[in-house]
């Protein structure tokens, strides 16, 4: 029991324990969490006042974190279950907490609502995501008129 308490202690602060990708078990996506999901204004999550971040789940628990602004940085992860906790795992093994509010997803310091379709921007980098199962970061996409 207090070896449960302290890995997810050390879940929740970002100190996790775990060290492999591979080892991090992906779940399937429960219907609330599927979906494409977009912040709007500033946040402070995000670099630049003018920077968009979405977060797209699908229904077999793949994920993309997608922020862009002057480029896109899009690191595709899994959705996973930690201690009754959804948690987004990516490339580096960095565990973020996922907690729905009022509609709302709370996400790595970001507020996000869900919308419909990601930016032309997103589905590119999904795409790319797809054809490099193995990439860690997608950032060679161009953003157009810039």
């Amino acid at each position: 029991m207090k070896t449960r308490l302290l890995l997810s202690l050390f879940v929740l602060a970002g100190c996790s324990p775990i060290t492999n990708y591979q080892t991090i078990v992906k779940t399937p996506a429960p219907q609330s969490l599927e979906g494409v999901w977009r912040t709007s204004g500033p946040q402070s999550g995000l670099v630049s006042k003018d920077a968009v971040g979405y977060l797209i789940i699908d229904p077999a628990g793949n994920t993309l974190d997608c922020r862009q602004w002057q480029r896109v940085i899009a690191k595709p992860g899994k959705l996973s279950r930690i201690d009754d906790q959804w948690v987004n795992v990516n490339h580096q093994v960095r565990i973020m907490p996922l907690t729905r509010e009022n509609g709302m997803l709370h996400y790595d310091r970001l507020i996000l609502t869900k919308v419909s379709s990601p930016s032309e921007a997103c589905q590119k980098a999904l795409a790319e995501a797809k054809a490099q199962p193995e990439a860690e970061t997608i950032q060679n996409i161009e953003i157009d008129g810039q």
